[in-house]
C-alpha cells in the first residue's frame, strides 16, 4: 500500500513537472495565432484568429524558409564536425597514455572556463585577413574544437568503454581508426547523441557570431533574420509575428531531439536487458 502511494505521488509530481515544462511551448503556439494587442492585454490558452496576419507581417521583414535553410547549412555540418572530432579526441585522451596527456586535458579544462566573447575581436580580425567575412566557413570549421564536448565524451568513454575490447580488436589485426569507427563510436552513441542535441541547439540558436561575420541579407541565419523583426519600431504590431517565427524555428530542434533521443533510449534499454 505504501509503495502504491509513493508511486502515485511520484506520477503526480512528474505530471505537474511535464505540464510546467509544456506550458511555455503551448503559450508560444497560442500567441502565434493572436495579435499584438491581444497578447499585451490578456493571458489565455485559447488560439486566436490572426495567424494569417502574423505570417504576412513576418514575411514583410524576411524569408523564413531561406533563413531556416541558411541555419541548416551552418548547424548540420558544425554539429557533425563537433561530434566526430570531439569523440576522436576524447578516445585518444582516454586510452592513449602519452607524456602530454594530462597537460592537454588540463588545457581543455582551462579553455572551457574562458568565455568565447573574449576572443571575438581577434577571431573577427583573423577572418578578415583570411577574407572569410560573409562566409559560412568560420561558423562551421571552429566547431571541430569543442572543449566541453571533448570533456563529456572522455568521461563517458572512461566509464563505459572496456579497454579489453580495444585490446581484443588490436590482437585481431584491426587498425586504430577501424577500431574507433566499429567499436568506439557505437558504444559512445548515447553520449554522442546527448552532445549532438546540445551542439545542434547551440549552432541553430547562434546569434552573435553570424550577426558579426555575415553582411549579406541572403546569407543571414534564422536568428539574425528574426532580430530584424524584433528591432522593428512597432513592437506591439509585430509581437504575434515574433511568436510565430519563434514557434516555427523550434520545429527543427524538436526533430533533431526526436532523432537523437532514440539512440539514448535504445542504449538504456540494451543496458537494462544486459543487466
Amino acid at each position: 500500500m505504501k509503495n502504491r502511494s509513493k508511486k502515485t505521488l511520484i506520477y503526480i509530481f512528474l505530471i505537474l513537472v511535464a505540464v510546467v515544462c509544456a506550458l511555455p511551448f503551448l503559450l508560444m503556439i497560442v500567441n502565434a495565432t493572436r495579435s499584438g494587442v491581444e497578447i499585451s492585454s490578456s493571458f489565455t490558452l485559447v488560439p486566436g484568429t490572426h495567424l494569417k496576419e502574423n505570417w504576412q507581417q513576418m514575411s514583410k521583414f524576411f524569408n523564413l524558409f531561406r533563413g531556416m535553410l541558411n541555419s541548416i547549412i551552418v548547424a548540420v555540418p558544425a554539429t557533425a564536425l563537433c561530434i566526430y572530432f570531439s569523440a576522436l579526441t576524447a578516445y585518444g585522451l582516454a586510452f592513449y597514455k602519452f607524456k602530454a596527456n594530462k597537460i592537454v586535458f588540463v588545457a581543455i579544462l582551462v579553455f572551457m572556463m574562458i568565455p568565447g566573447q573574449l576572443s571575438m575581436i581577434g577571431f573577427y580580425q583573423l577572418c578578415s585577413k583570411l577574407h572569410l567575412i560573409n562566409s559560412y566557413i568560420p561558423l562551421i570549421i571552429p566547431s571541430i574544437a569543442s572543449p566541453g564536448t571533448v570533456f563529456f565524451l572522455k568521461q563517458y568513454a572512461e566509464s563505459d568503454l572496456n579497454p579489453e575490447i580495444l585490446e581484443a580488436a588490436r590482437i585481431d589485426g584491426a587498425s586504430e581508426i577501424r577500431t574507433f569507427h566499429t567499436i568506439v563510436l557505437p558504444i559512445l552513441q548515447p553520449g554522442i547523441a546527448t552532445m549532438g542535441i546540445m551542439s545542434f541547439i547551440g549552432n541553430w540558436n547562434n546569434y552573435l557570431m553570424p550577426m558579426i561575420l555575415l553582411t549579406s541579407k541572403e546569407k543571414f541565419t534564422l536568428p539574425v533574420m528574426m532580430s530584424t523583426l524584433k528591432a522593428a519600431t512597432d513592437l506591439q504590431k509585430n509581437q504575434g509575428a515574433i511568436y510565430l517565427s519563434v514557434a516555427i524555428s523550434v520545429i527543427p530542434i524538436l526533430l533533431v531531439f526526436i532523432f537523437f533521443s532514440k539512440y539514448i533510449i535504445n542504449s538504456i534499454s540494451a543496458g537494462a536487458v544486459k543487466g
